[in-house]
């Protein structure tokens, strides 16, 4: 097969989709790999390093998206991107079709088969593909946070885990998943007093479990909500419902309640936020005000730190790619069921409910492209 990696064209996206490490693994089994020039430079990855794995530099994203079957990218094409994508190539990349309408029709029009990496999901309920940069994430959503909590950034001038003889700052995060987890841990060992919230009670008794001992978790409710946004220093955003926009746990109304200088940082704005006066912001531009709020909303937090993402992402893409590749998408998506749950439009048809349901889409059920 014909693999192109485009360089990545968002704003300030650092990130590239696959590795020499991984170019040399596909070229190992016969297939032919297209990397557009200095795709790999934000991550520390060199074009001799690419040429050296076997792969063909190609000098435009045109070059790429023209001589590709399969495109590894790692966020969700952009509009001058569009009209490179041809019918019945497959793309392997981010989405996050729920949160943009624009998107989701343009790759309808496309007719070009769309496999998300956030909605490859395993038996367990597990999506392989989204840990990683989850993991990411939350360690940088308490980074940020911490680091936009000082006066001349804008937030209340207080150092998250505090000194002795003063209170550390209070952190709420929303959703005990993979990104409230790796958060927790984070402010945690920073000395913070963190409370999660969650709707599960396994899932808390399992964070009451391994969490230390200045973690506490609450049962996720707008009631519990109001009473804890009074005293909170730094709220995360980290609710996920796969494949569907994320609910608003946090309205308009709600920033009353917070103390001038309070940080909002919803991870969960690449699917539309989970914070009602969320929109998403870019690393150039990261952060904006509303009712002395502070709001940081960078849709692609992970692309800050490319080598460490790069990795993260692609130990976990690369098997997949691989399948892909030596398969062709329809008998891997046959033969493994994490990756049929990926297809979310397939040749002008929406095939995922969750993204079908957000824009009042007809549904065509994925089983109908893989007989």
């Amino acid at each position: 097969m014909k693999v192109g990696v485009p360089q990545e064209i968002k704003n300030n996206e650092n990130r590239v989709a696959l590795t020499p490490a991984g170019a040399k693994e596909l070229t190992k089994r016969g297939h032919e790999v297209f990397v557009q020039q200095s795709a790999g430079m934000g991550s520390g990855f060199s074009d001799q390093q690419y040429v050296q794995a076997g792969a063909t530099l190609m000098p435009s994203i045109q070059d790429v998206y023209g001589v590709a079957e399969m495109i590894l990218k790692v966020k969700e094409p952009i509009e001058p991107e569009y009209g490179l994508i041809r019918p019945g190539q497959l793309l392997f990349t981010y989405f996050h079709f729920a949160s943009y309408e624009p998107l989701t029709r343009a790759m309808i029009d496309s007719k070009a088969v769309c496999l998300a990496y956030e909605t490859v999901e395993k038996t367990d309920r597990s999506l392989p593909l989204l840990i990683p940069m989850s993991e990411v994430a939350g360690r940088m959503a308490i980074q940020k946070g911490a680091n936009y909590l000082e006066k001349p950034l804008g937030g209340r001038g207080i150092l998250l885990g505090g000194v002795p003889g003063t209170l550390p700052a209070k952190v709420l995060i929303l959703g005990g998943g993979i990104v409230g987890t790796h958060a927790a841990w984070m402010a945690a060992g920073l000395g913070a007093d963190v409370t999660i919230l969650d709707v599960s009670l396994p899932r808390m008794r399992h964070l009451a479990d391994i969490m230390p001992a200045n973690v506490n978790t609450m049962m996720s409710n707008e009631f519990n909500i109001r009473r804890l946004l009074p005293t909170a220093d730094l709220v995360i955003g980290a609710v996920l419902i796969p494949g569907a926009k994320a609910p608003h746990l946090i309205t308009r109304d709600m920033l009353s309640l917070m103390n001038p200088g309070t940080v909002l940082v919803d991870v969960a704005v690449d699917q539309g936020g989970c914070i009602e006066t969320c929109k998403p912001t870019t690393h150039e531009d990261p952060t904006y005000v509303i009712d002395d709020v502070l709001h940081y909303c960078v849709a692609n937090m992970p692309g800050a730190v490319p080598y460490t993402s790069t990795l993260a992402l692609t130990n976990a893409t690369l098997p997949y790619a691989l399948e892909l590749a030596d398969r062709g998408w329809k008998e891997a998506c046959r033969t493994h069921q994490d990756l049929s749950f990926g297809l979310n439009i397939v040749q002008g048809e929406v095939v995922y409910k969750a993204v079908a349901d957000t824009f009042g889409l007809p549904h065509t059920p994925v089983e109908t492209f893989l007989q």
